[in-house]
């Protein structure tokens, strides 16, 4: 089962976040050998996507980051997101997802 997280990006700014995925015992997950992957879209069918720029690292940290650009071409509103590591064997985990709140811009 996957963690839960709620995302506020205001719209036209870049944003960045970091996640760290621990073992039971809170080691941390080598995540070097994944490939990880994280998409937001407007709800869970739609077909058109924005995808997070991610960075996996041997400390169980998982950086996800999203431009200004990319923040100022999409519509204000709430979305979805998860973010899904992947193993060299093509097992897929969904590690975490939630909501993306996406506050409208003001100034340009």
């Amino acid at each position: 089962m996957s963690g839960r997280a709620n995302i506020v990006i205001d719209q036209g700014t870049s944003f960045s976040t970091t996640i760290q995925l621990n073992y039971a015992n809170g080691s941390p997950i080598d995540l070097t050998s994944y490939t990880i992957e994280s998409q937001i879209r407007k709800d869970y069918t739609s077909l058109n996507a924005v995808s997070f720029a991610t960075v996996a690292s041997n400390t169980g940290q998982i950086s996800l980051a999203l431009s200004a650009n990319a923040s100022a071409n999409m519509v204000y509103g709430r979305y979805v997101f998860d973010v899904l590591a992947t193993d060299q064997f093509g097992n897929s985990t969904r590690v975490i997802e939630g909501q993306v709140n996406i506050t409208p811009q003001v100034s340009r």
